[in-house]
């Protein structure tokens, strides 16, 4: 989430080198904007919101997850991501039904716990069982930490699972972690080959990708090992041939937070916020494609150090047409055959962006849409972050699916205090908005 930093439209530090894929990866062809107006969609419900202050427990709505209760479809839950504010459960009415604290700071001078992304992982076999897992980033301590989901246990469907033992993701030591490069976008991956469970993680203000297979601890814990690593580009040749990089604080990279895996094909989308959308194989091999580009791509700009804001330079044109940075959440709407869409988080214009779901057909752009106010007090979405999509029915509220959304503005909002919240949409709303 990256609406409380600064515009980033400019060179980066000049030392940046080209990786090799980014001479295929501008070549990506541009379509025509579309025409006319987006359509709009309208929740169905809004969880309460969470204030990032200090009354508020410094709680700051960031990505949701989608859990499907197999044996009770109207009793699934949304699960999401607090920040320091930790992990929130919610039933389909958006009522809250638990809220798990992040863990402390190691010592008083340490950064405490910050959950930023949350994904899902099914069945995983434990010492204690096969288990449902929410899986979720902590930013603050640089770990993975794992929640078994069981909606009947008294007290509340998560419980705690991570091993104790487990290793930060990216960082050698604690000065390091204080750092805040650590771990911040998730995606989970279960490869069809081998059974094995997977989480591709992303580091702050870094391009880096990283691939830890998830494997079982003692006593029903999980913990994790890091099988690769991937860097995504950082400076980009222009078709001019210039090249750029997308404005940033002097030692920051343009970073990847929202992925998603198409379970069919193992394929990852993820989204580095001022580029693009980037599709590659979820092992991390095999050489990156960029889907599509941020409209603001390519235009270069001057940092200033004191206002920490970018102003920007004139638009030589090689940006794309439908997400406006930060491209932000992503999601899959899975249809039978291998149908459907990916949907990403336009940030910059609170839009939705959906391509075709089918990476040999390119991914290609088939319309968007927006989340508006269904009246009264519930508002729809702006700078939306994180999004989750489930294409199944969920019981007579959501027969066709539901789609959950951050809202990164919630009103009416209580002044001045940071307010935010997560809205559910009526899926079969958004399939037929995108077919109409």
């Amino acid at each position: 989430m990256t609406r409380h930093r600064p515009i980033r439209r400019t060179f980066g530090p000049a030392a940046l080198a080209l990786a090799a894929v980014v001479a295929a990866a501008t070549a990506t062809a541009a379509a025509p904007a579309p025409a006319g107006p987006l359509p709009a969609v309208t929740p169905r419900a809004e969880t309460p919101a969470l204030h990032d202050d200090e009354a508020g427990g410094n709680a700051d709505a960031d990505d949701p997850a989608i859990w499907r209760n197999p044996a009770a479809p109207s009793r699934s839950l949304v699960i999401a991501t607090a920040k320091e504010g930790g992990l929130r459960a919610y039933d389909l009415d958006a009522r809250p039904v638990q809220a798990i604290a992040a863990p402390p700071a190691e010592r008083p001078d340490d950064a405490p716990g910050r959950f930023n992304n949350v994904d899902l992982v099914h069945g995983l076999r434990l010492s204690s069982g096969p288990a449902d897992l929410a899986v979720t980033s902590d930013r603050g301590h640089d770990r993975l930490r794992f929640y078994r989901i069981d909606r009947d246990r008294p007290g509340g469907p998560l419980t705690d699972v991570t091993d104790p033992a487990v290793p930060p993701v990216f960082s050698a030591d604690q000065a390091e972690i204080n750092g805040q490069r650590t771990a911040y976008g998730l995606a989970t991956w279960r490869d069809r080959a081998t059974g094995r469970s997977y989480a591709l993680v992303s580091r702050r203000e870094r391009t880096r990708v990283a691939l830890l297979e998830l494997t079982p601890g003692r006593a029903g814990k999980v913990t994790y090992r890091t099988v690769r690593t991937l860097d995504l580009p950082s400076s980009f040749r222009l078709p001019d041939g210039t090249s750029w990089s997308p404005c940033a604080e002097p030692g920051e990279l343009p970073q990847v937070e929202g992925m998603v895996v198409d379970p069919a094909t193992g394929t990852l989308y993820a989204g580095q916020e001022d580029v693009g959308i980037w599709r590659l194989r979820a092992d991390l091999t095999g050489k990156p494609r960029l889907v599509d580009k941020v409209r603001e791509y390519g235009v270069p700009g001057v940092y200033d150090e004191e206002t920490e804001e970018c102003t920007p330079g004139a638009d030589p044109g090689y940006g794309g047409k439908r997400v406006a940075a930060d491209v932000e959440g992503l999601t899959l709407i899975q249809e039978s055959g291998g149908g459907g869409h990916l949907l990403a988080s336009s940030q910059g214009d609170d839009t939705f962006a959906a391509y075709d779901r089918a990476a040999k057909k390119g991914n290609a752009y088939e319309g968007g849409f927006r989340v508006a106010p269904a009246g009264g007090t519930l508002d729809g979405s702006e700078e939306c972050d994180g999004a989750a999509a489930l294409n199944e029915p969920l019981g007579p509220k959501y027969p066709h699916g539901l789609l959950v959304v951050q809202d990164g503005h919630d009103a009416p909002g209580e002044g001045d205090r940071p307010s935010t919240n997560f809205k559910f949409v009526d899926l079969g709303r958004v399939v037929q908005a995108l077919h109409d």
